[in-house]
């Protein structure tokens, strides 16, 4: 039985590193360092040295340049945060439900401009907030949101007072409290603690529906709430930008320390943000405006940003995924088109489902125009492309009650899925 050959046995063992290698120093740094010495080098593989050991590897194995292994996808999440944060997005309905019979239609006007006000100001905040995480800067993002949702809190509660009477106000100014609270948890990833605090609220909701309960019982429920929100924000905000100071402070010492300098995020401009709110601004009054015909339908949309939210995240994913197989623009631009026509059928469906069990009904397939007009400025907005799909709502926004609904919301479709399909079927977009 003739005996194989050492070299071709060694280079079998080695053939991953070897083809990699690009010079046969590589190789005999390796064997060397595997303690194979000239020695017995030449008494086991007839070679004069690890150096002429090498290079018969490097000429045996054919080059191979194995591709880098992918880094780990930031736009997969799992299903259940994102309908976790539909739900908290829905449950302060179950306020208006409590309340109702406490203020009466005449609220109407002020809540709506206050809550409008809120949804624009901390949409703005909230952005300003993530900027500064995407810098590392933990400290700035919840000083940011003490200190933009303080300001917005009493701002909101501003605009709604040309309209409201003394306890209108005062509901005013909770609902505005909210608002900065909840967005200060969200941004911070605390939809669990936001959905806790909630609880009370959805209870006292779901009673209400089936017996009518005391004026008191509905205040304390109200109370109770809006102060665990408002409690949960402040010690997260607090404790954590505490911890984060002490930290700056350490890291700060220590370069002075070493005599180097310690690099400062710049901070980012306030102008970036303006975008953000308008958008936030338009589709809330869009949104508005269908909540004015059936509160019920209003409620799907809002339950429905969060499998809005997943979609956007397996559209990201799939869209990462087909910058490394496609070959041409033109390949890149088609496999785009399809995945957004497939997550944006499938939150439209989920849509549809949504507005059905709600309303026991078949939707207006106006609803699912709209849907397609907030979905795609959603989309937009993930790539940092929001200012047309915030003009565009503006448009609609304004031109909504002076003119057919229908005949606006298709007009602003087919404007934000022009930006799309612009915007999004360059592969520079994506990166």
């Amino acid at each position: 039985m003739t005996r194989p050959d050492p070299v071709t046995e060694l280079a079998d063992r080695l053939d991953d590193f070897v083809a990699a290698a690009v010079h046969p120093d590589e190789i005999a740094a390796l064997l060397e360092s595997d303690g194979l010495t000239d020695d017995l080098i030449r008494e086991r593989y007839g070679a004069d040295s690890s150096f002429a050991l090498a290079e018969q590897l490097y000429t045996r194995v054919p080059r191979r340049h194995p591709e880098p292994r992918p880094a780990a996808d930031p736009w997969r999440v799992g299903l259940l945060p994102c309908l976790l944060r539909g739900i908290v997005f829905a449950l302060p309905g179950f306020g208006y439900v409590l309340a109702a019979p406490l203020l009466g239609p005449s609220a109407t006007l002020p809540l709506l401009t206050a809550a409008l006000f809120g949804w624009a100001w901390n949409q703005g905040v909230s952005h300003r907030a993530y900027t500064w995480l995407g810098l590392g800067d933990k400290r700035a993002a919840r000083d940011t949101l003490l200190r933009g949702g303080a300001t917005g809190a009493v701002l909101g509660t501003v605009t709604a007072a040309p309209f409201a009477s003394t306890p209108l106000l005062f509901a005013a100014a909770a609902q505005s409290c909210y608002l900065a609270a909840a967005t200060a948890l969200l941004v911070l990833g605390r939809e669990r603690a936001l959905l806790t605090a909630l609880l009370p609220l959805t209870a006292g909701a779901t009673v209400t529906l089936v017996h009518p309960i005391p004026v008191a019982a509905r205040v304390g429920v109200l109370t109770l709430s809006l102060t665990s929100v408002v409690t949960l924000a402040l010690l997260d905000v607090l404790s954590r930008g505490q911890a984060c100071r002490r930290a700056a402070r350490v890291g700060a010492a220590a370069p002075r320390e070493r005599g180097q300098a310690r690099p400062t995020p710049t901070a980012p401009p306030l102008a970036g943000s303006l975008p953000y709110a308008l958008f936030a601004l338009a589709s809330g009054a869009l949104v508005v405006h269908t909540a004015l015909d059936d509160v019920r339908t209003a409620a799907a949309l809002t339950l429905s940003m969060g499998p809005a939210e997943y979609l956007l995240y397996r559209f990201r994913s799939a869209t990462r995924t087909t910058l490394r197989s496609a070959t041409t623009p033109r390949a890149f631009r088609r496999r785009t088109t399809h995945h957004i026509a497939l997550t944006l059928t499938t939150y439209l469906a989920t849509l549809l489902a949504l507005t059905s069990t709600l309303t026991l009904a078949t939707p207006d397939p106006t609803l699912l125009i709209l849907g397609t007009v907030i979905w795609t400025g959603l989309l937009l907005q993930s790539f940092g492309a929001v200012t047309g799909p915030a003009l565009v709502c503006t448009a609609a926004a304004l031109a909504q009650p002076f003119a057919d609904t229908a005949t606006v919301h298709v007009l602003a479709a087919i404007a934000q899925l022009t930006l799309v399909r612009i915007h999004l079927g360059r592969a520079t977009a994506h990166r």
